[in-house]
């Protein structure tokens, strides 16, 4: 077991000042989320964090959770104080049995001696000790509860422990390319073109609507109009055609959750910034006593729900699901230069990716696809689907305060946005960083969801059973894929944007949009 870390300060010192918590976290929800009785138990590695705890204090502070870096030792203290008033329990428990059958047999010897004045004052106090010693039992008895209930409201705070593959900082690790040649680039790079947008080409061959959705809606959000409306569903029914081709069965999933399920799969009502990520839904004053429900931001959110306190036998794993559905995100418009047309929206399809595999202890042979398998797979998904769409991409291995609370590991991929390119200084050549931008990710979250949503593996036996690892990854988002293939397709002197060859069956056969030369 991990030392205490110096300075320690006493427990019950600790008591007397509220443990502090970042607004943001699940921790600081936890208490406010109605959770009903049919509601999944979560089951936090707490023996792992105790044994760990240096490790997990490390992880919290390279994943940008400064604030849980004493959470692990916070959960040594308060594990010891428990184990300390269980061993403190047993002598007044045993001393108050012992007391209850003294007190019988006095009370049945008085009753049948009214005149004893001696037995009735040894009655008394007998029964004053029995009194005292039990107000001291539920004292200690509650206190343990407290420290019970601590550790686990601290322990599910925690985010997942970084792969050994996740770069520790900032800065993400450039992997590979996907048709692109950093040594050859697009001619166009050298001279960004601020009409190469996808807004103006969208909106020249009337293809997305801002104007109408600001009045209807407001800032962040569109209409898709014409060949912009098929291109839409061309995108989602190929990705959905990509993934059923490789085994993965098709859902469509609700796009409204109870809060406590966005949670368990660690998403946060805020982010690191303080900003509304997740819209719950108002509820009516008749409701209150209701669990809160909220918009999902991704399909991952159901799709990991569907097995929540349930088991899943081992000889169905994996268990792969493909499931397109409308998402919505809280926070358009809080990055600036994200904001712009369909980059950063409030609303947009997505077809998102997401698996069970097995967790098998170590020196098992496994009988299935590991959760690396699955990661890899996925990744073979998204670059089958980016490569096809001919977008120029790069694959980023990501870092540790890049990652959500529950990936362990996460790959995105970036396209290339002409628009987001920046104009070079006089002399200088693009800055090519400036013009990527993220479009697919895929992620490891190991056990961290299935234990905060009850999903577990049934092995041969009742007692052989374990949490499974999910993954999850995206196959096609909509609105930044199109805005890609409306840059990237653009052809200036046809003033058309080509689309690309494995999208034309569901577009009608249509070749290109806009004005045929």
């Amino acid at each position: 077991m991990a030392s205490i870390k110096p300075p320690y300060v006493c427990i019950n010192c600790r008591l007397t000042n509220r443990l502090s918590r970042r607004n943001f976290t699940a921790s600081a929800r936890h208490s406010e989320i109605l959770r009903p009785a049919t509601a999944p138990k979560p089951t936090p590695d707490v023996k792992s964090i105790r044994q760990n705890a240096e490790l997990y204090s490390k992880n919290s502070v390279e994943r940008n959770y400064p604030s849980h870096a004493e959470y692990p030792y916070k959960i040594l203290e308060l594990s010891e104080e428990a184990r300390r008033l269980d061993q403190d329990l047993k002598s007044p428990r045993s001393r108050i049995k012992q007391l209850e059958k003294t007190i019988a047999k006095l009370a049945s010897s008085a009753r049948q001696d009214a005149s004893s004045s001696a037995s009735g004052e040894e009655l008394a106090a007998l029964r004053s000790e029995a009194q005292q010693l039990k107000d001291e039992s539920h004292t200690m008895t509650t206190r343990r509860t407290t420290c019970t209930e601590e550790i686990q409201r601290l322990a599910l705070s925690l985010p997942n422990l970084s792969s050994p593959e996740t770069p520790v900082g900032d800065d993400a690790r450039l992997v590979t390319y996907i048709n692109f040649d950093p040594q050859s680039p697009p001619e166009w790079i050298s001279h960004p073109d601020p009409s190469r947008s996808h807004v103006a080409i969208g909106t020249a061959l009337d293809l997305i609507d801002f104007t109408s959705s600001a009045t209807t809606t407001g800032w962040g959000w569109y209409f898709l109009i014409n060949e912009g409306a098929l291109l839409e569903q061309a995108l989602v029914q190929y990705a959905l055609s990509v993934a059923r081709s490789r085994g993965w069965k098709v859902v469509s999933p609700p796009s409204i959750v109870y809060s406590y399920i966005a949670e368990a799969c660690g998403f946060q009502p805020r982010d690191q910034h303080n900003e509304q990520q997740i819209w719950a839904i108002e509820q009516s004053d008749k409701d209150k006593s209701k669990p809160q429900r909220s918009l999902t931001g991704t399909a991952e959110i159901p799709l990991a729900a569907m097995y929540a306190g349930r088991d899943l036998d081992a000889s169905t794993l994996p268990l792969k699901l493909v499931g397109a559905s409308r998402c919505y995100r809280a926070e358009a418009g809080s990055r600036g230069v994200d904001t712009k047309g369909l980059y950063r929206v409030h609303e947009f399809t997505k077809v998102e990716l997401f698996a069970w595999a097995d967790n098998l202890p170590a020196g098992e042979t496994p009988s299935s696809p590991s959760s690396d398998d699955l990661f890899t797979e996925l990744l073979d998904i998204q670059t089958e689907i980016l490569t096809s769409l001919n977008l120029p991409c790069r694959v980023l291995e990501m870092p540790t305060t890049d990652l959500g609370a529950s990936a362990s590991r996460k790959r995105d991929i970036e396209a290339l946005f002409p628009s987001r390119l920046r104009a070079p200084a006089a002399g200088a050549e693009s800055d090519l960083e400036s013009g990527w931008g993220e479009v697919t990710s895929a992620s490891i979250c190991t056990d961290y969801q299935s234990r905060r949503l009850g999903t577990r593996v049934r092995g041969s036996s009742a007692k052989d059973s374990r949490f499974p690892h999910t993954v999850n990854g995206t196959a096609m988002a909509v609105p930044r894929v199109l805005a890609a293939i409306l840059e990237n397709g653009w052809d200036e002197k046809r003033k058309v944007v080509v689309i690309p060859e494995v999208l034309r069956k569901w577009m009608g056969g249509l070749e290109a949009i806009g004005q045929k030369s």
